[in-house]
């Protein structure tokens, strides 16, 4: 894990702290967000859940199949990304939102991920 994409991950998840919004930071990396009910929840439990999405990605289209998510998925996969930094924060309501930030960054329109 990178430090720098650490910690630009914990400053925007410390930026979405009262809220606790799946909001994007669009800055210059890839970002993936997740938010979960509670306090017990890991890096590793978002990145499960973001690669639960690949049934959904068709490689021979390069697309999501109708009606479903797959971007995470890409990004999390995406061949160029060679360094990802995460991190969670715990909201104001309790909850908890994760952030992981990838550099360069996936899901360039146009180019499959592996």
């Amino acid at each position: 894990m990178e430090q720098k994409l650490a910690n630009y991950a914990s400053w925007w998840g410390h930026q979405q702290q009262v809220s606790c919004e799946l909001v994007h930071s669009r800055g210059d990396y890839g970002e993936n967000l997740f938010w979960g009910s509670g306090k017990d929840w890991k890096p590793s439990d978002a990145v499960t859940m973001w690669a639960k999405e690949r049934p959904y990605y068709d490689y021979k289209s390069n697309s999501c199949k109708k009606n479903e998510q797959c971007l995470h998925y890409t990004q999390i996969i995406w061949k160029q990304s060679t360094r990802v930094g995460c991190a969670k924060v715990l909201c104001k309501t309790g909850d908890t939102l994760i952030s992981c930030n990838y550099d360069p960054h996936g899901n360039v329109v146009g180019e499959k991920p592996f």
